[in-house]
């Protein structure tokens, strides 16, 4: 049986690590709740599941609700949790990765303006003993288009700052060379003087960042700080530490960055995931002829 553990777990992962509105947490839940029902009254577990187990539940389910965002919304609910359940080694395998969603628009992720990753710089208080650290895991996250899981795991032997660049494990344990901007550097230089005065247990003795107990950092915790400077610089959008990874790409590719070394530098296997920032781009575009176009500025 799934103990409430798990699902206080999944509940957590939602809230922070996915960065959820408080509404699509609790029909998430709502629908969770459905398939657990479901999977009971055949007498199995939910990791059990099967992908056909699957497609049978979405099709009774769908046969009351046959509205496109609705059913996306059980979908994407539903491969929330198994991708929980595999990344937390509760399962081998996710039955759910070939479930097809309704087409309903393309979503494109938030991203921030260089201002306004700037006023959250300008809002760490340096004079607390986190201050220093925070400043260079904003720079890594930005400056390197890092995900929050590769920052938490980065190894201080994995970074070669004379050379300019770090080794990062990514997704399925791939590393990749990934390039140290000079800010970057500079404020994880000073972010070490105070690495230097802290207790490290020896488990964490060679990770880049820790907490004040001298332990490795959760990934819990890079959304908690992230959430708070953005709530601190007066920031109205729903970001997470993946936020700074797509402005990253972003701001890389409007200056005129090629998309296949974008593509190099976040670690997409393949190039269609990295086309998502051409949209945005294209937005852009538009957004700027709405803008100062004359003919779309008449009184």
């Amino acid at each position: 049986m799934f103990t409430a553990v798990i699902y206080k777990q999944y509940h957590t992962y939602l809230k922070l690590e996915k960065s959820l509105s408080e509404n699509t947490v609790v029909n998430y839940e709502f629908d969770l709740k459905k398939l657990c029902d479901y999977c009971a009254g055949r007498g199995i577990e939910p990791r059990d599941a099967t992908f056909e187990d699957l497609q049978e539940f979405l099709y009774t389910s769908f046969k009351s609700d046959t509205n496109p965002r609705s059913q996306a919304r059980i979908i994407a609910g539903i491969r929330s949790f198994y991708k929980f359940l595999l990344y937390h080694n509760y399962i081998d395998q996710d039955p759910s990765e070939l479930i097809e969603s309704p087409k309903i628009g393309e979503h494109l992720p938030e991203v921030l303006s260089v201002q306004e990753i700037d006023r959250m710089i300008n809002c760490i208080d340096l004079s607390k003993k986190e201050g220093r650290r925070n400043r260079a895991i904003i720079e890594m996250l930005y400056g390197s288009g890092l995900r929050v899981s590769e920052l938490v795991t980065l190894k201080l032997s994995n970074m070669f700052r004379s050379e300019g660049y770090m080794i990062v494990e990514g997704k399925g344990s791939k590393q990749r060379l990934v390039p140290i901007s000079p800010e970057a550097d500079k404020q994880f230089g000073l972010w070490l003087e105070d690495r230097a005065l802290l207790d490290i247990k020896t488990p964490y003795s060679d990770y880049a960042f820790v907490n004040h107990y001298g332990k490795g950092l959760t990934r819990a915790m890079i959304f908690y700080i992230i959430k708070m400077l953005a709530a601190d610089a007066g920031i109205r959008k729903n970001i997470s530490p993946h936020t700074l990874r797509h402005s990253f790409a972003t701001h890389l590719l409007q200056n005129g960055a090629d998309l296949r070394v974008i593509q190099q530098l976040l670690g997409h296997e393949n190039i269609t995931t990295t086309e998502i920032y051409t949209h945005i781009n294209v937005q852009d575009l538009r957004n700027a002829i709405l803008k100062y176009h004359p003919a779309n500025n008449r009184k």
